[in-house]
Parts: structure tokens; C-alpha cells; sequence
């Protein structure tokens, strides 16, 4: 099972001083800065994901890519410009959730190609328009017009992106993007991508769908699918139903979600393979900006603000390093949670405490708590927060790696 990272120039810089939470002067970030698979070993994701919106932008307007990256992108390749290992794959996509509001898709297949070849990618995908609703096996109910006009256009636009393919000589891999809105309607895609040519198909707009709602997908699938074809799943990551999932000719998958959840959810920002962390919240006062609302306010005394803030870090520094007891820590936390923490907001304390007694931290082998200790665990500006989600990835690779597939 392989698992592909999708980019959005998520990168760390190894000299960041956490002390004082600046960057080296003399840091720039394209040479200096790292990502994921250059800073985490062993390397947590077989490949990377790139789509063409996040890089040339879309209806939404602007990428990700700045345009001297852009054109750094374009002249490299893919491979190079990332600084690869050999054996990464890359697989291009259009990036549809950039432009689901559409009535079309944006793109031409040409320009698509143009960006898959251009770039190097070694896979690159049609271009699709994602229906999002879901009708069960046997429902009477009559499909949405548009989802059927959706699917319509992702078929048409395989045809001709696997016709233009051919035509340029496959410089690339070419991959099938199937749409439907039910285990009926993803099988009859699967069936008309197959009879085109394709042997490598991606399922795209199930991110919204119970797992027991895809496993229906695949099984209605597997009436139609070839023993040859291969099938990656767009946005999806449900380790638990993995091994079903290959079972029924999953070979590969892309998500950001256990990178994102690090920075992105509520609760359970810091991952171990059998359980999951609430991340240690010390705002910034002159980064944050809820923190900085509320002092501009009045409601927060900037001054008490950052003398708690600079209070937390040590105690929870001298914690981590035997010096201070676990009541003096959250004693921290606690003064500094009662400045900051938004009106009617519940507080983290009970969690923070679970978090700092169990200090999973300190059993991680990754090299990033190795170097880091308690800041990893700290939710505070990017720096942190990437890098938990990076520990977050070696995790999911870790679960990944010990599924029993055969």
C-alpha cells in the first residue's frame, strides 16, 4: 500500500531557535528549509501528491506557489526541485475541491498534460468534477441531474486526456479519475475507464463517506474490475480499513489529515500508534492573532500576557527536563489560561495534565522529539505545529508499515 503526501509547501527550518522563537538571519527558506522526507526517517509517505492548483492557482484564485517557485517548479521538475530520493514517486493532480462550484472544470486537458510532462511527474491524473452525495445500494431514489452531468464530464475528460497521452508518446502514467454517487454508479465508472484503456484508476470524491460506505464502493467495483487494475483513493486515510480496502485492489492512497489534525483540531494534535494527545496551547501574544484581538480589546492586559506566556515555557521546559513538578506546570498553565482562553471556550487543563503525566514524547523514536522534547507537544506558531504534524506522519507510517496486507 502506498501512501502519497499531497504538497502545499509544508517545510520546516532546522535552525529555528525555540527559545526565542526566531529564525536564523541569515536563514533562506527555498535552500534552508526542509520538508517532511528530508528532516523524518525513516521517510513517512512513498510519494508526493502535487495538484496543478495549488502550483498555477485556480477559480479561488492564487496557489500555494509564490512565482519564483512556480518557475523553480517548472525548470527542476518536480523531482529535483522537492530533492527527492530516488525511489518517491509523484503523481499530479488538477486539485478539484479548488473549483467544486464550477460548472465546469477550469482546465483544458492540454495545459493539464502540459503540467504533468513539464514537471516531470511519473503519474498524473484526469481531470474530474467531484459530486458530493451518496445513494446506497438499492436506493429508489433517483440520482441529482448534476451528479450524473459530473460524472459525464470526468468520463469525457478521461477520454481525451488518456487520447492525448498516447498521442505525446506517455511520457506519464496516465490515471483514470472515477466519480459516482453510490457503490452502482462507481462501478459503472470503473467499467468505462477500464474499457478506454486505463489500468490505474482514482476514486475521487468519497473524502465525505463512511468507511463502510466505501468498502460498499469497492465491492460493487469488484464486479467489474480487472485483476490488472489498480485503484488509489483521493483524500482518504482509515488506516483501521486499509487491509480491506487492498483486499478490494487498493494499492495506494493520498490524505493530510493526521498532518493537519496536529494543527487543525481541537484535541487530538499529537498521534502515537495507540493513542492520541491534546497539543499544550501557549499563544503568542505578538503572533496570535485571537490573543492579539482581545488585548487590542481590553479584554487581556498585554503585560500580564506576556508574563504569563514566558512563564509557561519555562515551567513547562523545566518540567520536561526534571526540573520542575508536574503541579508547577500546570499552575503555569492554568494562570495563562485564565488570560487567554476565549469566552465560553471549555478549558484544556484536564487534557493538558493527561498530556504532560503520559509525556509520549519521550517513548517516540522519531528523530523530531528526539531533537525536541516538550515543544513538539507545544501548539504554538508554525514551527511547532509542522513539525508535530511531520511526527504525526511517521506515525501513520509506522501504522501503515504494520498491516499484515498479504
Amino acid at each position: 500500500m502506498k501512501f502519497y503526501f499531497p504538497d502545499s509547501q509544508d517545510m520546516v527550518s532546522p535552525s529555528y531557535d525555540f527559545v526565542n522563537d526566531e529564525y536564523s538571519p541569515h536563514r533562506v527558506r527555498q535552500r534552508d528549509d526542509v520538508y517532511a522526507h528530508e528532516i523524518v526517517k525513516p521517510v513517512p509517505y512513498d510519494g508526493l501528491l502535487v495538484s496543478k492548483a495549488i502550483v498555477d492557482g485556480s477559480v479561488r484564485g492564487a496557489g500555494k506557489y509564490s512565482t519564483p517557485q512556480r518557475e523553480r517548479l517548472y525548470r527542476l521538475g518536480v523531482k529535483r526541485f522537492f530533492r527527492l530520493e530516488a525511489d518517491m514517486a509523484t503523481l499530479g493532480d488538477c486539485g478539484a475541491f479548488n473549483y467544486i462550484d464550477e460548472e465546469r472544470p477550469p482546465y483544458e486537458v492540454e495545459e493539464v498534460l502540459d503540467f504533468y510532462e513539464d514537471c516531470g511527474f511519473d503519474a498524473g491524473i484526469s481531470i474530474d468534477h467531484i459530486i458530493f452525495g451518496y445513494l446506497p445500494l438499492g436506493s429508489p431514489e433517483q440520482p441529482n441531474p448534476a451528479w450524473v452531468q459530473r460524472q459525464e464530464i470526468s468520463l469525457g475528460l478521461a477520454e481525451e486526456f488518456l487520447a492525448a497521452v498516447r498521442r505525446r508518446g506517455e511520457k506519464i502514467q496516465p490515471v483514470g479519475a472515477a466519480q459516482g454517487w453510490g457503490p452502482e454508479s462507481y462501478a459503472d465508472s470503473v467499467a468505462r475507464l477500464q474499457k478506454m484503456g486505463y489500468q490505474r484508476i482514482a476514486l475521487g470524491g468519497m473524502v465525505p463517506l463512511k468507511s463502510h460506505e466505501i468498502l460498499a464502493c469497492l465491492q460493487a467495483i469488484d464486479e467489474v474490475r480487472k485483476a490488472d487494475t489498480e485503484l488509489h483513493l483521493l483524500g482518504i486515510n482509515r488506516v483501521d480499513s486499509m487491509k480491506e480496502f487492498a483486499a478490494h485492489g487498493v494499492t495506494s492512497f493520498d490524505s493530510t489529515s493526521v498532518f493537519r489534525q496536529a494543527f487543525m483540531d481541537d484535541r487530538h494534535n499529537f498521534h502515537t500508534t495507540t493513542d492520541s494527545f491534546t497539543a499544550i496551547r501557549v499563544p503568542q501574544v505578538d503572533g496570535n492573532p485571537t490573543l492579539k484581538r482581545m488585548i487590542l480589546a481590553g479584554a487581556v492586559s498585554q503585560a500580564d500576557a506576556i508574563t504569563g506566556e514566558r512563564a509557561c515555557l519555562r515551567a513547562l521546559r523545566a518540567y520536561d527536563q526534571g526540573a520542575a513538578s508536574l503541579d508547577e506546570a500546570m499552575e503555569a498553565l492554568r494562570v495563562y489560561e485564565t488570560l487567554v482562553l476565549p469566552p465560553k471556550k471549555k478549558s484544556y487543563l484536564p487534557v493538558y495534565e493527561h498530556t504532560l503525566r503520559s509525556a509520549p514524547w519521550r517513548a517516540c523514536p522519531c528523530k523530531l522529539c528526539h531533537d525536541h522534547g516538550i515543544e513538539i507537544a507545544i501548539f504554538r506558531g508554525t514551527e511547532r505545529n509542522k513539525r508535530r504534524g511531520f511526527h504525526n506522519l511517521s506515525v501513520l507510517e509506522a501504522k501503515i508499515s504494520a498491516i499484515p496486507f498479504v
